[in-house]
């Protein structure tokens, strides 16, 4: 695979590193989201305007851009391509909050009458509700095998739905490292899941 021979040398060494994330390389991951997460993250909060929300879209960037890593073209360079991901992303997190935070009020049909409100059920059938409770006990098992402070972190946030303020209160932990930290356990988390993917198929 040849590279541009207009790339700087940022972007040379991007592309070795991409080749060796290919290969499995976890340092090589560690290294590409090292150089950009800053970066993707303060483009997302300029976009989204909300600081959680960026930091969620930072890893789910990181998460779908590593999935995709083998459809990485070096016509551009790695950041380029990294970014347009980026940008996707949050266009489509704007998109689903907007289609979920739609008026209640003011709903009318093509002839300009008021028509009623439908609002799907969130009761699952049995049968859904039996393949979430298989989903969520091997989320917990894959938390599990967290480090300790992470695997606490993971729980505190997305099994008890906890803000990021009301962990630092009850951990007595700065708000900075609570989501620095959030941040890492999400991204080991990711890399377990994505491992364990990859052995199922």
């Amino acid at each position: 695979m040849e590279v541009n021979n207009h790339f700087t040398e940022n972007a040379k060494n991007d592309f070795q590193l991409v080749l060796k994330a290919r290969e499995g390389d976890q340092k090589a991951y560690a290294s590409l989201m090292q150089r950009y997460k800053d970066s993707i993250y303060f483009m997302a909060l300029k976009m989204v305007n909300n600081k959680e929300d960026a930091m969620d879209l930072t890893v789910e960037t990181f998460a779908k851009a590593f999935d995709k890593l083998d459809k990485y073209q070096p016509d551009f360079a790695f950041s380029t391509w990294l970014f347009r991901v980026a940008t996707n992303n949050c266009i489509d997190f704007i998109r689903k909050k907007k289609l979920n935070t739609m008026s209640l009020h003011g709903m009318v049909d093509d002839d300009g009458d008021e028509r009623p409100m439908q609002i799907a059920a969130d009761e699952l059938n049995p049968e859904e509700f039996s393949i979430k409770k298989q989903q969520t006990q091997e989320l917990k098992a894959l938390v599990d095998s967290l480090p300790p402070r992470y695997r606490n972190l993971i729980t505190l946030r997305y099994f008890d739905e906890l803000s990021y303020e009301e962990i630092s209160t009850q951990l007595s932990l700065p708000l900075g490292t609570v989501k620095a930290q959030l941040f890492r356990a999400k991204y080991l988390l990711g890399n377990i899941i994505n491992r364990r993917n990859k052995n199922d198929l």
